[in-house]
């Protein structure tokens, strides 16, 4: 089959670890031909173009800023997104005929692109939603529900669910969600399917290794080692987290490694700068494989998620702190099932983002207990392997094309 993947995911190099890269090579080994368009924003003042690497061929085209910029030009980039890509791909790939088109949110302006390529080539479709807009953006304050925003994109994201063939969510509570919001929808069409990794045969850090990476970043030896790591906006509600760094400084036996970038970033370095915390430290970023070498060294990975969320999430960073065998302690809105999940498969604890105490009691149980962390990190791995691969992924897509 001939696979087409939009996405508005910065790809550069398809060898590269990733939810969508893993997943694209996964179509390729099981001998599809895969094509992928994926944004180059006018900051990288790059025209668009083709290259082919290891048997995929990824299309760069040119749009306006997408991330990182401000709201307006935001909100034009993703509305023309949807004409760039369609001109290009009739440009670029004149005789290719797809069979397959899987595409994921953000962004929900895909619609007519999509029923395009499906009228076309006659092909079939499969939405990768992860991500709820415009109700998430309304639970964070973002847009004003009723407004004409809002009503704007609410019809945007409806059109989106009607032009696909099949629609994935991210967990159970993520179709619940869907279907007890778009009524009609028809249930048959929406399924789960997580996000997912390629497992990679990774050798483990020795004790000495591991000791050496915390010394070179100042980290007690002995203390537990909390390593958050990702994006830090809005959605993450990291007010919660610099509420847990300040009840927690000075204590010696824990120390929390922050690392990533984001809206918020800017506002957690001031708090760092005044606060000046014993026992956390603040990263912009790492190079991948210098992350990868400090996750080993961490013993617990953090996820946080503004408690004023209605729509599940289920951050992808979770895969990762899985992979390295790390448990998982969260704090998040209520309704966000990735807790629960994990809380019922042994490999997490989940509180409510704002409960203080309650997020403090099991930061203190895991400091406590060692072994427990050993436990509950090789539950995680097992749960890892056993859902949230890309073969589970392409099985759970490719089940209803296996006849084309």
């Amino acid at each position: 089959m001939n696979i087409l993947f939009l996405t508005i995911s910065h790809i550069t190099d398809l060898n590269a670890s990733g939810i969508y890269t893993d997943l694209m090579r996964e179509f390729r080994n099981q001998g599809h031909e895969v094509y992928i368009v994926s944004p180059i924003e006018r900051k990288y003042k790059s025209p668009t173009f083709l290259k082919k690497e290891d048997g995929i061929t990824l299309l760069k085209v040119k749009t306006f800023n997408l991330q990182k910029t401000n709201f307006i030009e935001k909100g034009i980039g993703t509305l023309a997104i949807e004409y760039q890509f369609y001109s290009s791909i009739k440009k670029y790939f004149p005789d290719i005929d797809f069979d397959l088109v899987l595409y994921s949110t953000p962004p929900i302006t895909f619609t007519k692109v999509i029923k395009n390529i499906k009228k076309r080539y006659q092909a079939q479709s499969y939405l990768l939603l992860k991500d709820i807009f415009p109700q998430n953006a309304v639970d964070i304050g973002l847009l004003r529900k009723g407004g004409l925003l809002h009503r704007f994109f609410r019809r945007k994201e409806r059109k989106l669910y009607e032009a696909s063939d099949y629609i994935g969510c991210m967990s159970p509570a993520n179709v619940e969600f869907v279907l007890k919001h778009n009524k009609s929808i028809s249930p048959s069409k929406v399924e789960v399917c997580p996000n997912s990794i390629k497992m990679k045969m990774k050798s483990s850090l020795s004790e000495e290794e591991k000791k050496t990476i915390k010394k070179s970043y100042n980290i007690p030896s002995e203390a537990t080692l909390f390593i958050y790591g990702g994006n830090l906006g809005k959605p993450q509600g990291l007010d919660f987290l610099l509420r847990v760094l300040e009840s927690n400084n000075g204590k010696t036996d824990r120390f929390f490694m922050i690392i990533g970038s984001g809206t918020e970033f800017t506002k957690i370095k001031n708090r760092f700068d005044v606060n000046r915390p014993s026992n956390a430290l603040l990263l912009s970023e790492l190079p991948k494989e210098e992350y990868d070498k400090v996750v080993q060294t961490g013993d617990v990975g953090l996820i946080f998620l503004d408690p004023r969320f209605t729509i599940p999430n289920y951050p992808s960073r979770l895969l990762s702190y899985l992979e390295h065998k790390m448990p998982v302690l969260m704090a998040t809105d209520k309704n966000t099932d990735i807790g629960k999940i994990a809380e019922r498969n042994g490999y997490g604890f989940w509180a409510e983002n704002g409960n203080l105490d309650e997020f403090n009691t099991l930061v203190d149980k895991f400091c406590e207990n060692k072994e427990l962390i050993a436990k509950m990190g090789e539950k995680g791995y097992v749960f890892l392997k056993d859902n949230y691969t890309v073969e589970k992924s392409y099985q759970i897509i490719m089940n209803h094309f296996e006849n084309r």
